[in-house]
């Protein structure tokens, strides 16, 4: 078997019987399963020149996929400078910025169609027989914003992103999620939207609304005819047609018994970002 060069490659080859990092260390370090970055790694290896080991004129072979991948995840994951992993993947400055920027473009491409878009029609279907089955015919998930606290924010900055949430500089991030947990809607706020309002004025949700693009959704409810989809959401969101929130002060048992179903399906959200939060 060909000696890996690096501590990182004889770590991470899939082929050792017993590697140093465990599943557990792994994930804690590189902040995803060691599957994951394999897959990354692979994808971008098998798409990208620049991701592939190469040899000089000289025979000495360069950097490999694993090390431009790890010292690229090290820095997102940590918040790191690009002279902060040099010593742990070989890589210097300028060559580790090159790899994020890289990175960054390759996941892009790669992953986009998969995880970086709006949900396909065959998406809306299974969307809406998931929720159908749920006791919320024709909805398309649950709509909110969470505070996303930013550790590495430049000083110069924070004036901007700070907030009144834990006196810490934070950015709001909204979601749309369904019962599986697929975001397939996020949008982070700019600086100074720190509420949920902010962020939807901004936000490219329901651009396909204003612009008549939306999937066909043809529903009645109390003999009222709607042709789009619904959202569940708090409180905090305007009287749209396309939110249904719970009702704050339900009298009688038919709308205790709706705000106890209507709570109980937005918890898809929390708990997305509660995974949001644990990989972080």
């Amino acid at each position: 078997m060909e000696k890996p060069t690096t501590y990182t490659e004889w770590r991470l080859k899939e082929n050792q019987d017993e590697p140093v990092c465990n599943a557990d260390i792994f994930r804690r370090r590189f902040r995803m399963r060691r599957h994951v970055f394999i897959r990354i790694v692979d994808a971008l290896s098998n798409v990208y020149p620049y991701f592939q080991q190469r040899v000089d004129a000289t025979g000495r072979r360069g950097l490999s996929p694993l090390q431009k991948c790890t010292a690229t995840i090290r820095m997102l994951a940590y918040g790191v400078g690009a002279d902060d992993v040099d010593d742990y993947v070989r890589i210097g400055e300028s060559t580790t910025i090159e790899c994020l920027e890289k990175f960054v473009e390759g996941v892009i491409s790669v992953f986009e169609n998969e995880y970086l878009r709006k949900p396909k029609p065959n998406d809306v279907q299974r969307l809406l027989q998931m929720a159908e089955g749920r006791g919320f015919l024709d909805m398309l998930g649950s709509i909110d914003c969470m505070h996303w606290q930013w550790k590495n924010c430049p000083k110069a900055w924070k004036g901007m992103y700070m907030s009144g949430y834990r006196g810490v500089a934070t950015i709001v991030l909204e979601v749309v999620v369904s019962s599986d947990l697929w975001i397939w809607h996020a949008f982070f706020g700019v600086s100074g939207s720190n509420n949920d309002i902010n962020v939807l004025d901004r936000s490219p949700v329901f651009d396909d609304i204003l612009n008549d693009r939306t999937p066909e959704v043809n529903y009645t409810i109390n003999g009222n005819n709607y042709t789009m989809g619904y959202y569940l959401a708090d409180g905090i969101y305007p009287e749209w047609v396309t939110f249904v929130k719970s009702i704050s002060k339900p009298q009688g048992e038919k709308r205790k018994l709706f705000a106890q179903y209507q709570e109980g399906q937005r918890k898809d959200v929390e708990q997305a970002f509660g995974v949001l939060q644990e990989t972080t």
